[in-house]
């Protein structure tokens, strides 16, 4: 019998700038995902999020609230503030999303980031991101409490044991650092910031039809260095790795 398969291939990255305090970066990655289910080669492309600090300074003890927060940072009136909270709030029922801004409570990202890096190496780096940005927006949790990020971890799948390497190994800490690095280089002054094959950039939280009309031009470029071979194979009786044969 003869069957046509599609041989392995790499796929287009699409790197994503962002941090989990980020409210416009957990509506960006809604809006990207409605633009991915519409996109027909949506197999052939590989997101990759990269960390970045909106507030390094922020402190690990959760005692401050979004509202005073921003009072204090931007120097706007509480007025002001709740109707900005309004709008993004309102913003994010727009895709889906449930925010509670008012008794989300500012700490310092850094300890998530470092979870997230090592969920990337076990393959579960959009599941870490999308299960923090739903513990801060919308469960109000402390994203930087150690035993926290532990049960976020192990909700999507890490082992419990495994991952207080996230917080221990140098390693991670440095992945970090290095995006943050990276996007400086690169100029990023603001995120959620996209990167399309490292050709084009997508800022900000932008309507679906925007990112869908940036995966088209930058795969089609991408395709045509990396096109995509079927092969017609004639099955018959093989042996497989795990010893069983047929």
């Amino acid at each position: 019998m003869k069957t046509k398969q599609n041989i392995l291939s790499p796929k287009m990255i699409v790197e994503v700038w962002s941090d989990i305090l980020c409210p416009f970066c957990y509506i960006g990655k809604r809006q990207y995902e409605t633009a991915l289910a519409q996109f027909a080669d949506r197999n052939h492309v590989e997101l990759v999020w990269k960390s970045y600090q909106l507030d390094p300074t922020a402190s690990e003890v959760a005692s401050e609230s979004q509202l005073d927060y921003l009072v204090k940072r931007k120097g706007m009136s509480v007025e002001q503030v709740k109707g900005m909270l309004d709008n993004v709030i309102e913003y994010a029922k727009q895709v889906g999303l449930e925010y509670d801004l008012y008794n989300a409570v500012i700490v310092n990202s850094f300890k998530a980031h470092r979870l997230i890096q090592f969920a990337k190496t076990k393959g579960l780096g959009d599941a870490m991101e999308e299960r923090l940005f739903r513990a801060f927006f919308t469960e109000c949790k402390n994203v930087a409490d150690l035993a926290i990020l532990t049960q976020l971890g192990t909700e999507i799948g890490l082992d419990e044991t495994e991952l207080q390497a996230a917080f221990t190994d140098d390693l991670y800490a440095y992945m970090v650092n290095q995006d943050i690095q990276e996007a400086r280089q690169i100029g990023v002054t603001g995120v959620p910031f996209f990167v399309f094959n490292r050709k084009y950039g997508v800022s900000g939280a932008q309507p679906a039809e925007a990112f869908l009309q940036t995966l088209e031009t930058s795969f089609a470029e991408w395709r045509k260095e990396h096109l995509v071979t079927k092969l017609e194979i004639i099955e018959g009786n093989v042996c497989k790795l795990d010893g069983e044969c047929e």
